[in-house]
């Protein structure tokens, strides 16, 4: 068996025919030749069917997740909506109550236009969920380590939970990448990454993938819905994730160490109440998280005792980590969510979320300390 490192290291990468060049080819091309009675030679249609550079990148990102098939979206709002308005209408979704905000909005606004219904449970309680389950639900969808609040759910036993019931289960694997955690071998269905995130890895692509365990029925209806309303991602956005990939591994250790370093700091520092990050010994997921990670990742967040006047301050105060949405990439980011979320939002108003980033853990740490002083 091929190591992942392996696999995302040579991503895409074999010697071109044409040239002999070992970076993937960038095939920007609309449109492809076809024979007059309408036979594909090439195997090529027209872009929004497919193309030869994205294909690349399903193929790679198949692999990392240890798929039978992959489909890339433009972003991953469009993956994870393709994903839902796929189901059949007059399913039931089990939605996780710490999932992207914007996965919320989404049930709340669209479902009842799409024919769906939904429930909002803690997927990391499981007695929750086999009591939410009903004779309806179509999709379980958990999200793992959660956003913002790096909640940690046991992805075999959820999986058991779904099949048990009849329906597939989904797992949002963004926060840790197909590096870090592999549902898919845990029995979850289908896979869904922000490739925008940590699979893109340098905050200058945006793209969204759909893994797939089975290349069944949801996975056929999840590409004619891409094919039909046009979610195809471009060419040059699946070469700049191929780009990303294959750095992924290395990438991602490093990310891990600095995120380690800052947690323990933080989780040690009198001004900070609360440290959510599941490769604390005090997270209460952390043994789940050990069983079925490799590492914790690069993402935590942190309350800031004093609420919210108190982690604005302090967000205002740093200097190394920049105040800026996403996450993923080489740089730090700091965050207050619930002012992205807005009024609504359930995230505590003293969190800040944090991506750590590939700068010296050391330089980070000073940061957080001069930012946190009175």
């Amino acid at each position: 068996m091929t190591h992942i490192e392996t696999l995302a290291a040579r991503a895409g990468s074999r010697p071109d025919p044409a040239s002999g060049a070992l970076s993937p080819p960038l095939q920007l091309a609309t449109t492809f030749e076809h024979a007059p009675d309408g036979r594909l030679p090439h195997g090529f249609l027209y872009q929004r069917y497919d193309n030869p550079t994205q294909r690349d990148a399903e193929q790679v990102l198949a692999a990392l997740d240890g798929a039978a098939r992959a489909l890339l979206f433009p972003t991953g709002m469009a993956a994870g909506a393709t994903a839902l308005q796929a189901l059949p209408p007059g399913s039931h979704v089990l939605l996780c109550d710490d999932s992207y905000f914007s996965f919320r909005v989404l049930a709340a606004q669209q479902f009842p236009r799409w024919g769906l219904t939904h429930t909002i449970v803690d997927v990391t309680d499981l007695d929750a969920v086999r009591a939410a389950m009903r004779a309806d639900t179509a999709l379980l969808w958990a999200e793992t380590p959660s956003n913002p609040l790096l909640k940690v759910s046991d992805i075999a036993a959820l999986a058991d939970i779904a099949h048990a019931g009849g329906a597939r289960l989904l797992v949002d694997g963004t926060f840790a990448s197909p590096v870090l955690q592999q549902p898919l071998a845990l029995g979850a269905d289908i896979v869904l990454h922000s490739a925008t995130k940590y699979l893109g890895g340098h905050g200058d692509v945006m793209g969204g993938v759909l893994c797939f365990a089975d290349d069944g029925d949801h996975a056929d209806a999840c590409h004619r819905l891409r094919l039909l309303a046009g979610a195809t991602a471009s060419p040059f956005a699946a070469w700049m994730i191929l780009r990303g990939v294959r750095s992924l591994p290395a990438r991602m250790d490093w990310h891990c160490r600095n995120a380690r370093t800052v947690a323990e700091f933080l989780a040690a520092h009198s001004k900070v109440s609360a440290v959510h990050y599941p490769g604390l010994a005090s997270h209460p997921q952390h043994a789940v998280a050990a069983a079925q990670m490799r590492d914790f990742g690069g993402m935590l967040s942190f309350e800031v005792a004093g609420g919210r006047e108190a982690a604005l301050a302090v967000a205002a105060r740093l200097r190394l980590f920049t105040n800026a949405t996403s996450l993923g990439s080489t740089e730090s980011l700091v965050e207050h969510r619930a002012s992205i979320e807005g009024p609504d939002s359930p995230t505590p108003g003293g969190l800040l979320r944090l991506s750590v980033g590939l700068e010296h853990g050391g330089d980070l740490v000073a940061d957080l300390a001069q930012a946190l002083a009175d």
